[in-house]
């Protein structure tokens, strides 16, 4: 026994048993199922750099590469947006026999149960590869591979569940669903009413002890055309058949849709999106036991299960999909920047153009680093809940401001829906992003930090753990040993704070080149946020699960650290190209401006006065963040403005326009345009017309043909669709064609 333990400890414990937030079971076992990373470092206030840097860059394998190059390619050229979205409302026949042909329903099932067995960095290329052509393609192939039966049965499923379901759901025989959102539940799971009694009931000619379901959820994709249908729902033993629990919970299990009582095929349209997604309805749907995912001995953990499942599908699908999204942003409107001339000028040199070019290009690079990044450490077997959570919201939230900034840039170009518009079936798709897989309200003021402090934290959740332990005497000697740990780390961190406030940096890796003050600056904005965040839960204690707009901007700081990281090893993955280093800059910049500002409406909204005061001296959140400087923003508009390898780099993969398309229109004049860039400006120096030259015999007669092409090729870009009244005719059946005008003398 100690002094500091009876005195000291022992009312600090009693104390805080009060004042801290305890978790709940579902919190619990939520926090359980995830695994962290570099996050934690970023808690720590003192990050240790070779936690980033020792992460391996990820690669494709080369039978990775080659389904990227083939398959892919040959999905993509298969599908027609417009046609899709517009006519057909479905992929095509022969467009869904390709994927089950190819395996693309089971890229993240092992090879040894008849999937592709591909890393999580192929399946993100994949997915990203796809939704830079259809949004619609992407869709139908990401869902089976991320939350749902195929990744629930690998994790959990008994030996049994994976000879029978993985091989028929890798080559497409069995079609997935996952019915998960409830009609009334929305985001709070636990709110559902769909509810399965166990009993016993006749299966296969035979009586067995199995589940009668009833169920209605919406906003499932596959729904309408799955063959098993995954389902959340809440257990109830009112007959103690399982055991001593009445009311075992939330519980996963598989249907298939052909049983009696199960309803499907109706449909919704997500944003004018046409991919397969619809409500399900099931009424006295009877299973066997053995039909819950895992068995009998998982009844009561589906929530476990799902957050478990959703670490790794969170990081991938969307993010992916967003990443293609900003991308073709920043491939369009940098080349359309460049052809497109207004005032006698291309556009991409006005200023005004330059801001929102240079947003793209910046969120581009972040948002594909934390891809990139994500998916190595995914790759190293940890199950990423936090770091998921915070690539699933910025992903798709950087996404909708870049394809908003591509569509001003754009301006009645991009209004005018049609087949000729590339961004628009982007721009349909941006509330898809926002809303599913964790809504990102939800996201940012729950998730984030919520989950994020109490599992990244170095001492906060052993320090809950020891508050909730029955034996007081234990409880009170992990306390004692936590809560003082804790406390010198604090202590150091406040004077980290302090002094990297004041020069506005910290320790970076001496290795790190061009760099090395972007680590340091990042070590000084993670001094800052561990003290801010440590003093908020001081200051705040279990108020501060309610206290939702502080969570909030408490996870902004955090996911600003995380991208900014991410962007500084792709930077080192890309072998440290210097013509990079502006779009790493402008990312980084553009981060620390949003930390500072983050951590400044933090300290400014705590309601001890004395934490203010403290935190305003200590961490000086307004010093040093003052954004990226014109000259940068111009510098990094102009990487997307003109051809080079950073261009290139930044875009990626993307799948190539058809010649008559509106990418292949505008690419084709992209290169015509540069192409004759000599030409006009040997005019330009001139002072004259094209024709007027050519009279001159300034130019050629070739020389005036190249012109004339590329301002014929610049015209069929700008232009916009239209279509005739028997065209909208057939699109919308109910439409009567307008009357043509009768002549005034005939009307008089």
């Amino acid at each position: 026994m100690s002094f500091r333990r009876d005195h000291l400890s022992r009312r600090i414990f009693d104390w805080a048993q009060t004042a801290l937030p305890s978790l709940s079971k579902t919190e619990s076992e939520a926090i359980a199922a995830g695994e962290v990373h570099f996050e934690a470092e970023l808690f720590t206030g003192n990050p240790d750099w070779s936690v980033l840097r020792g992460v391996p860059a990820p690669r494709l394998t080369p039978e990775e590469q080659a389904f990227v190059d083939g398959p892919c390619r040959q999905f993509c050229n298969l599908i027609d947006t417009w046609q899709i979205d517009r006519v057909d409302a479905d992929l095509p026949p022969e467009a869904w026999a390709f994927l089950r042909r190819h395996g693309f329903f089971g890229m993240i099932i092992p090879k040894e149960h008849g999937g592709l067995g591909f890393s999580a960095y192929a399946h993100s290329e994949v997915v990203r590869y796809i939704s830079s052509h259809s949004v619609v393609g992407a869709v139908t192939v990401m869902v089976p591979n991320s939350l749902g039966p195929g990744e629930l049965i690998l994790q959990f499923g008994t030996e049994a569940q994976k000879a029978h379901w993985l091989p028929r759901l890798a080559s497409g025989e069995e079609l997935p669903a996952f019915g998960l959102t409830s009609e009334q539940a929305g985001s709070d799971a636990s709110a559902m009413v769909d509810e399965g009694v166990v009993c016993r009931g006749p299966w296969q000619g035979e009586e067995v002890l199995g589940i009668r379901l009833n169920w209605a959820k919406r906003y499932i994709t596959l729904a309408p055309v799955c063959t098993v249908l995954g389902l959340a729902f809440k257990l109830r033993d009112p007959e103690g058949l399982l055991g001593d629990d009445p009311e075992p919970g939330i519980t996963c299990a598989l249907v298939p849709t052909d049983l009696p009582g199960v309803e499907t095929g109706r449909r919704h349209m997500p944003s004018g999106t046409m991919f397969m997604n619809g409500p399900t309805e099931g009424h006295d749907v009877f299973i066997p036991l053995e039909n819950i995912i895992g068995g009998p001995d998982y009844a009561g953990r589906g929530w476990m299960m799902l957050m478990s499942a959703l670490a790794a599908g969170r990081g991938i699908s969307l993010p992916s999909l967003s990443a293609a999204a900003t991308a073709l942003s920043a491939h369009t409107t940098g080349a359309y920047a460049r052809i497109r001339t207004q005032f006698n000028l291309p556009i991409g040199l006005f200023g005004g153009v330059q801001e929102p070019l240079a947003r793209i290009a910046s969120n581009a690079y972040a948002i594909d680093a934390g891809r990139r990044l994500t998916t190595a450490i995914l790759d190293q077997g940890k199950k990423l809940a936090v770091i998921s959570a915070i690539m699933k919201y910025h992903a798709t939230e950087r996404m909708r401001h870049s394809v908003n900034d591509a569509m001003d840039v754009h301006s009645g170009k991009a209004v005018i829906d049609g087949p000729l518009n590339y961004l628009q079936p982007a721009y349909r798709a941006i509330p898809i992003g926002i809303t599913v897989e964790g809504a990102n309200i939800v996201t940012r003021n729950l998730i984030i930090f919520g989950q994020g402090a109490i599992r990244a934290h170095p001492y906060l959740l052993d320090e809950m753990n020891a508050l909730q332990e029955p034996d007081r005497e234990k409880a009170l000697d992990d306390f004692d040993r936590l809560f003082w740990a804790h406390a010198g780390h604090a202590t150091k961190t406040a004077f980290r704070a302090f002094g990297r406030s004041l020069t506005g940096k910290g320790p970076a890796p001496r290795e790190a080149g061009k760099a090395r003050d972007l680590y340091g600056r990042l070590s000084r904005w993670s001094a800052a946020f561990a003290l801010t965040a440590d003093l908020a839960f001081l200051t705040l204690g279990g108020a501060l699960k309610r206290k939702e707009m502080i969570s909030a901007r408490l996870g902004d700081a955090l996911s600003q650290m995380f991208l900014v990281a991410a962007a500084l090893k792709r930077w080192e993955d890309d072998g440290r190209p210097e013509a990079d280093l502006p779009l790493l800059r402008h990312v980084a910049e553009t981060s620390f401006q949003a930390i500072g500002e983050a951590l400044d409406a933090v300290i400014a909204n705590f309601p001890a006065p004395w934490a203010r005061w403290l935190l305003r001296i200590v961490t000086r959140p307004r010093a040093h963040a003052r954004g990226p400087s014109h000259a940068l923003i111009e510098k990094v508009a102009m990487l997307v403005y003109h051809p080079s390898e950073t261009r290139d780099r930044l875009v990626g993969r993307l799948h190539p326009g058809a010649a008559d398309s509106g990418l292949g229109l505008l690419e084709h004049a992209y290169r015509l345009v540069l192409d004759t860039e000599p030409l006009r400006k040997r005019l330009r120096d001139l002072k004259k017309t094209p024709d007027a030259a050519r009279n001159a015999g300034v130019l050629s007669d070739a020389d005036l043909a190249r012109l004339t092409e590329a301002d014929e090729a610049v015209r069929r870009v700008v232009a916009v669709d239209d279509f005739s009244p028997e065209t909208l005719a057939r699109l919308y059946p109910g439409l009567t064609p307008p009357q043509p005008p009768q002549h005034r003398e005939a009307a008089e």
